[in-house]
């Protein structure tokens, strides 16, 4: 592969296997590191189409004098075929994410399919960082899915947490490190909830934010990792907060259950007691009547069992509401009813 630098102007050039890419050769800018990979319309900035070799070149001098993140793909999913163009996916698309500034030369081996992009040449040695990040991205995925068990996965996360986060701060390029953060705080990865925890104390993303602010302070990016990291701790803090109040909440309940539970005791306890005095102040054919009526018995029912007249049974119920401050057989029955 060729590397050459130019003077005060890029140049984007590599091959392009014209048997299996015929159609056109995009460079886009990222501005949102949520829309890393993909063909999104908003994001390209150039379009060309290489020569009957296969050769292409992007060049000029109206990018950025710093480092942007930028990707060069190509695609055979033009609307022709059914398919959308710039949905933000495209099954069938090759692509390389580097950083680069306006004065840096970078040339692509577009031509091997199974090495695609493994030996880009580049006059700016950060313009590969993000390759070697890529390296290591698979490393941690490959040691993750080897043993499927928490205990590797919880170790194993701690390890490549550490080692991408180390990596890319001897890199020396907040981007690089940018790049690494989108990658551990992905909300549909199975260790987004190990970079919520990290967040919690590590200081790795607090001097991130102070590097972009330092290095990049009006770039998009920045600007979304600022957002995206505010939102982040104040979930963590309103976690927090809304684990203890939720304690707090279980520990009133359960004060509550208990107070309730005594007073009830203790009603039911002082009815009992109630009720055993007014019964022991009945008289002994009284007390009978009263069996009968907390079984539901009817006056004929209960003068046909004790052989009276049904009278009788009535001047005894009269002297039984008298003496329970009752009105009707429903409130005597409540007075007994457990």
């Amino acid at each position: 592969m060729v590397c050459w630098l130019a003077d005060a102007q890029y140049s984007f050039s590599g091959w392009v296997d014209t048997n299996s890419y015929d159609g056109d050769i995009y460079l886009s800018v990222i501005d949102d590191y949520r829309k890393l990979s993909g063909i999104y319309s908003e994001q390209i900035i150039a379009r060309i189409k290489a020569d009957s070799s296969g050769h292409f070149e992007f060049s000029g001098n109206q990018l950025e004098d710093k480092h942007q993140i930028y990707r060069v793909h190509v695609d055979n999913c033009e609307n022709g075929n059914g398919l959308n163009h710039f949905s933000g996916h495209c099954p069938d698309s090759r692509e390389v994410l580097f950083l680069a500034k306006n004065t840096d030369s970078i040339s692509f081996p577009f031509g091997f399919e199974n090495e695609m992009f493994c030996d880009v040449k580049s006059s700016n040695e950060s313009a590969m960082a993000l390759i070697r990040i890529d390296s290591l991205k698979e490393h941690m995925r490959y040691a993750l899915s080897e043993i499927r068990s928490s205990a590797n996965t919880r170790l194993n996360t701690k390890k490549w947490f550490t080692n991408l986060q180390e990596f890319g701060m001897n890199l020396e390029e907040p981007l690089a490190e940018l790049y690494i953060y989108e990658f551990l705080s992905d909300r549909s990865s199975d260790y987004y909830d190990y970079y919520l925890s990290d967040l919690k104390d590590n200081a790795f993303y607090g001097n991130l934010e102070n590097k972009l602010n330092l290095n990049y302070p009006d770039s998009d990016l920045s600007d979304q990792y600022r957002t995206e990291l505010a939102a982040d701790r104040f979930a963590i803090d309103q976690g927090r907060s809304g684990s203890k109040w939720l304690w707090l909440l279980y520990i009133i309940l359960g004060i509550s259950i208990l107070i309730n539970f005594i007073t009830l005791f203790k009603l039911r306890f002082r009815k009992s007691r109630k009720n055993s005095s007014t019964k022991a102040s009945l008289t002994p054919q009284e007390q009978k009547i009263l069996e009968h009526i907390l079984s539901d018995n009817t006056n004929k029912d209960i003068a046909e069992a004790m052989f009276v007249s049904v009278s009788t049974v009535k001047s005894h119920i009269n002297s039984i509401y008298k003496k329970m401050g009752v009105q009707s057989r429903q409130e005597v029955k409540s007075l007994f009813n457990k």
